[in-house]
């Protein structure tokens, strides 16, 4: 008996000592593997989006994240593929079966002017558990873990700041999000690309709340940064222009309205058919009044919109001219004619249409806003 046990301890410790050189060998293969990865990067900046920063993030199956980074206001764009594998263009089934040690990935396409990488790091944090290895929800593999993949030393040192916070909350526990380099990314088969708007009851290892959460959700550090930064954005007086000024500096037909009340013709001025993402200010002034987000299309030849710009003050009067009774709008800065008002807007909208001149407007598109002074309105526009 006393044999057996010996024999029996023997080739345990046999079976064991195999597994572990099983394992090393495995561990220094993959090492070999994940140093000669395949790189794409060239590529990748090549078709880097010009004028906007841009992030990978693995967290789980990719068909929830993208839609829920979709969501976030400052968000450009978004698209799944496989990252920091081993081989080059892999297939979905590949992935899953041939142990290419790719992890689902999004890419985020985001407008810093609207949204932060802190930010969009705390937003992910909250769809993710960030301790858990290789496993998201009732998905388990490789494929799934965790990780943040940067594109430029500064991501990597925001990104090295926001999880040494994270680790703060999670005391004893380890933070298992990767944070590496993107060293290769393909993009995914076309029928994973925005899959759940092409089948809503699609699995999903999210939360509909979380989605919800997402369409809300407002980078208000960075709004309060552009309002602290700018120096415009200091309680910034609107003055009126004296008329010597206003005729140096304006068209004739830009004086005509705004200082005639006249009313140029439909269809032929300048913004009635513009769809650019800005705001429209005061002509005068430059005091804002409108957002591109509010206008619409009213078939009427002029720029229509369903309100101001919350915390716009304008004045309103009568008007008989024309043999009409109308409600003429005015800006109160500079006291210039801007259009009029109907109660035959939107009804969703709240009914109301602002029908106003062109000629009594300048529009700053929303690439411009923040180096003419008009960072903090960014939000209004999206």
């Amino acid at each position: 008996m006393k044999k057996l046990i010996i024999l029996s301890a023997a080739v345990l410790v046999v079976i064991i000592a195999v597994l572990f050189s099983q394992r090393e060998t495995m561990a220094k293969k993959n090492e070999i593997i994940n140093t000669n990865m395949p790189s794409n990067v060239a590529e990748l900046q090549a078709n880097a989006p010009k004028g906007y920063s841009e992030i990978y993030l693995a967290g789980g199956c990719f068909w929830g994240v993208e839609k829920y980074f979709s969501l976030i206001n400052g968000v450009v764009s978004t698209d799944v593929g496989y990252a920091n594998g081993n081989t080059p263009n892999p297939t979905y089934e590949e992935v899953v079966y041939n142990n290419t040690n790719h992890a689902e990935t999004v890419h985020i396409v985001y407008d810093e002017n609207i949204v932060s990488l802190p930010f969009i790091l705390d937003m992910y944090y909250k769809i993710i558990d960030p301790t858990s290895v290789d496993k998201q929800g009732n998905d388990r593999g490789r494929q799934y873990r965790t990780g943040i993949y940067y594109v430029n030393d500064s991501q990597k040192q925001i990104a090295e700041k926001s999880l040494a916070e994270l680790a703060a909350k999670y005391k004893g526990e380890k933070i298992a999000i990767e944070l590496l380099p993107i060293t290769n990314y393909y993009k995914a088969e076309e029928y994973h690309q925005k899959y759940l708007e092409k089948q809503p009851f699609g699995y999903c290892h999210i939360g509909q709340d979380k989605f919800e959460e997402a369409k809300k959700a407002v980078d208000r550090d960075l709004q309060n940064a552009h309002i602290n930064t700018s120096a415009s954005n200091e309680k910034k007086e609107y003055k009126q222009m004296s008329d010597s000024e206003l005729k140096a500096t304006l068209t004739d037909m830009q004086y005509k309205v705004t200082q005639k009340n006249g009313t140029e013709p439909p269809f032929r001025n300048e913004y009635w058919d513009n769809k650019r993402k800005g705001i429209y200010v005061d002509i005068t002034t430059g005091e804002p009044l409108f957002s591109s987000k509010d206008k619409y299309d009213s078939g009427s030849g002029w720029p229509s919109f369903t309100k101001p710009i919350d915390g716009t003050d304008l004045t309103e009067n009568t008007d008989t001219s024309h043999g009409m009774i109308r409600t003429e709008v005015r800006s109160k800065a500079g006291d210039a004619h801007l259009g009029h008002l109907f109660n035959d807007g939107p009804r969703d909208k709240g009914g109301m249409r602002y029908c106003i001149n062109s000629a009594s407007l300048r529009f700053i598109p929303k690439e411009d806003m923040v180096k003419e002074g008009y960072g903090h309105l960014i939000h209004l526009v999206d």
